[in-house]
């Protein structure tokens, strides 16, 4: 194996079904490589015994016909958010937690399907940040400058497949979790259609914008993970063949974007034309009002949940964390309630935006990893606080439940990764992934280049 292997799953899966590749090197090959890059402080929990034996498990069910499809022999690396039976659920917090005693629903799917838990990755704490710089357990860094934030708050997930550590991953998403990570690190995220998969088992943040979604090197990946996760047998995803139309909103979305992110959607679109589809410029009416709704919904959403454990052990939480939890004490009732009103009109106007597209495309963020411990971002000559800056262009698709996907863009001049999203109809999943699967090559062709 190369080192990191940046193999896809649908690369190694025919090769293990056939014999001649064994699951036990595969798993080897993630443990040494998170051996080599401790730097990037993905892990914060390693299950190499868990790992190993189950690996030795999958090779004799192969070796004697129980072969169970493409995940079968995979090691997948999983939140820390998401119980798994006989493991710690830390949520990357001091906080006080006991040992899981049941798996999970999506880590019962993946188990199912033959895949390999090799570690609980590090993550923001609680899930309540955007940066991965706020754990109990240090933060998680860019596995291409370690001076940078790998995004969050899945952001050791996302590093984690970036530097060749697992081949696919579990990540949560309540403003962007799960594309905020992906776009930084070059990899791809994909936010379901809300509801569509469980979050049995996972530590809420706010219980009616939280996604639970599949993370992986590439789209066809993504797809046979998410077939998994959503109880049924992974078959993956076809390219569509047809010519697309993509909404492109420019009002909101384009507004501020550093020079390398407007480059990288620029690049894109250019790509888009020359292959014969078409863009077509729209609006996502109200957009503006995305951060205020948001924030009135997953602040006492997140305060609720906490409550008991911030009474009882407020200083066992991070400084950021808390202030955001404290904040959701003084939400009036009729502000949420409200911001739950606007949540429906700009459901309606995302719907709109998407009348006669196939999809949107908007970038997945205006920058590039931002440097760790670093308050504020220079975008467009106007310093932005980062949590906002990162936040700003997912967290409309939380509140509106529309399914999106973080694919790599193009690299810029400083070599790092630079995310676009595509946005598509509600409980039209599936057709996104098609989408997604036909101009990912156009977007950034060939394999993703990461550091060893």
């Amino acid at each position: 194996m190369t080192a990191p292997d940046l193999r896809r799953i649908v690369d190694v899966a025919p090769q293990i079904r056939s014999g001649a590749l064994s699951p036990v090197d595969l798993v080897k090959g993630c443990l040494d490589q998170m051996d080599r890059r401790a730097d990037v402080n993905a892990f914060i929990t390693r299950l190499d015994e868990h790992a190993l034996a189950q690996a030795a498990r999958c090779e004799r069910e192969i070796r004697d016909g129980g072969y169970r499809g493409p995940l079968h022999g995979i090691p997948i690396a999983v939140k820390d958010l998401i119980d798994v039976a006989g493991t710690k659920t830390t949520s990357a917090s001091a906080v006080p937690v006991e040992i899981a005693p049941h798996d999970a629903a999506s880590i019962a799917q993946l188990r199912q399907a033959g895949a390999i838990v090799i570690g609980k990755t590090n993550l923001h704490e609680f899930a309540f940040g955007t940066t991965s710089d706020e754990s109990a357990f240090g933060p998680v860094r860019h596995p291409l400058d370690p001076e940078r934030s790998a995004g969050g708050s899945s952001g050791g997930s996302a590093a984690a497949l970036a530097a060749g550590m697992c081949f696919g991953a579990l990540g949560t998403d309540t403003g962007g979790s799960i594309r905020i990570p992906s776009a930084v690190c070059g990899t791809v995220g994909l936010k379901p259609t809300s509801g569509e998969i469980s979050v049995h088992g996972v530590v809420p943040l706010s219980t009616t914008l939280d996604h639970l979604g599949p993370m992986a090197r590439c789209v066809a990946d993504t797809a046979l993970l998410f077939d998994v996760l959503k109880g049924r047998p992974p078959v993956g995803t076809v390219p569509t063949a047809d010519r697309l139309t993509i909404g492109t909103p420019v009002r909101f979305f384009c507004d501020r974007l550093e020079t390398g992110a407007r480059r990288a959607l620029e690049h894109a679109q250019s790509a888009l034309t020359a292959a014969g589809h078409e863009l077509r410029e729209t609006d996502v009416e109200h957009a503006s009002w995305t951060p205020a709704v948001y924030l009135h919904i997953v602040l006492p959403e997140a305060s609720r949940f906490h409550a008991r454990w911030l009474e009882r052990s407020p200083e066992a939480y991070s400084p950021g964390v808390r202030l955001r939890l404290e904040m959701g004490r003084y939400v009036l009732a009729e502000d949420y309630v409200r911001a739950m009103d606007l949540r429906a009109e700009l459901t309606a106007a995302v719907d709109a935006a998407l009348e006669g597209c196939d999809a949107l495309l908007v970038p997945a963020q205006p920058m590039a990893a931002p440097l760790l411990n670093t308050p504020t971002v220079d975008i467009d000559g106007r310093a932005e606080p980062v949590r906002a800056a990162m936040l700003r262009l997912t967290q409309l698709f939380n509140i509106t439940g529309h399914p999106a996907v973080a694919l790599p863009g193009s690299h810029d001049i400083d070599e790092l990764p630079r995310g676009l999203q595509l946005v598509g109809r509600r409980h039209q999943t599936e057709r996104l992934l098609e989408i997604s699967a036909a101009l990912e090559p156009l977007f950034l062709p060939g394999t993703v280049a990461m550091s060893t």
